[in-house]
């Protein structure tokens, strides 16, 4: 039995494409029990960062507008710290101007992202 790299559907040994995702397989089977590739843990100053955003968002969800821009960036940090993917500049100063500033400065001084 192989199963699919893509999804894990374990699949006939004769199989081209994976009939949970359609995904092509590769060559070499790959077992659904493999170790995950290891997750970067995040520095000190993007938890605090992370959290700083979080705290902000609340506070400001007593005056309702700034909701409409503070959720959705401080969702998005989140969603790049987990995914480990880089954070670009004009967002740590957006975050610096709109949601904390405290949280942009600490983003701009973290060397990791």
């Amino acid at each position: 039995m192989k199963y699919c790299s893509n999804c894990g559907t374990q699949l006939a040994d004769d199989a081209v494409f994976c009939t949970g995702c359609g995904s092509a397989l590769q060559a070499a089977p790959v077992s659904p029990y493999a170790n995950p590739a290891p997750v970067a843990k995040e520095s000190g100053l993007a938890t605090a960062a992370k959290i700083l955003m979080i705290i902000s968002t609340v506070v400001m969800g007593l005056y309702l507008i700034p909701l409409a821009w503070c959720i959705p960036m401080t969702v998005s940090y989140c969603k790049k710290l987990k995914n480990n993917e880089p954070i670009s500049t004009g967002f740590k100063v957006c975050t610096l101007l709109f949601v904390n500033t405290i949280s942009g400065i600490l983003m701009l001084c973290d060397k990791d992202n």
